[in-house]
């Protein structure tokens, strides 16, 4: 997949971008659509919160020390 033709959300500026505009440190995506893009922040926060409780629900390991 080509990022040339797609969105981009720069996580420097906060801009969403068409292309590969801004070196590859600072683009989140690609994305189908620019509204999609503009999304990154909170897409990136909820996928952080649901990987955050699966790690923790996996390090629980009771109060007896087994599963």
């Amino acid at each position: 997949m080509s990022g040339e033709n797609k969105y981009w959300f720069n996580s420097s500026t906060g801009e969403v971008e068409y292309g590969l505009e801004s070196p590859s440190i600072d683009r989140i995506g690609p994305f189908d659509t620019a509204e999609e893009a503009a999304r990154a922040p909170e897409v990136l926060q909820e996928r952080s919160k649901a990987w955050a409780d699966d790690d923790a629900a996996e390090d629980n390991w009771g109060p007896d020390g087994a599963r």
